[in-house]
């Protein structure tokens, strides 16, 4: 697992802090684990921290059951901060180590027209790896479409 896949493409990247993960429980160090891996696999000179970050990050707003709670415009209008902090930092990709978080920032990518691509933690380790496969590429861009095929 390295970064050599994208030393010349130098796509950007910036990473989602779980609420339940981070701010409820393990706080900045499980925060700290997070960016090393992140960093470890797309670069440090290619990482965009948000701004504020780790325990003091804010929730993405699909959390609790909200995705499933029938309530989407009350679900984005929540999400709208994070819309807009995601876009401030300019990344190509936000990183979401949990499924909640993907699901609410891939939608409010799309309902605020981001500038940004979504993506499971998971999805970017094994881009790193070369092991991603044809049909886990859902989510990546016109711009890692291709990386390791």
């Amino acid at each position: 697992m390295n970064s050599d896949w994208n030393k010349d493409l130098k796509v950007t990247f910036t990473v989602q802090d779980p609420c339940q993960l981070v701010r409820k429980t393990f706080g900045d160090p499980v925060a700290d684990d997070l960016r090393y891996v992140v960093k470890k696999v797309v670069g440090e000179e290619n990482f965009i921290e948000m701004s504020p970050n780790k325990s003091n990050n804010y929730c993405c707003g699909g959390g609790g059951g909200f995705l499933q709670s029938g309530f989407p415009d009350a679900r984005r209008e929540y999400g709208r901060l994070k819309a807009e902090q995601i876009k401030a930092t300019g990344a190509h990709y936000a990183i979401t180590p949990c499924h909640n978080c993907h699901a609410q920032i891939h939608d409010i990518c799309e309902h605020y027209h981001g500038n940004w691509h979504t993506l499971h933690l998971w999805t970017l380790i094994c881009l790193s790896m070369g092991m991603l496969g044809e049909n886990e590429r859902v989510y990546l861009g016109p711009d890692l479409a291709n990386v390791g095929l």
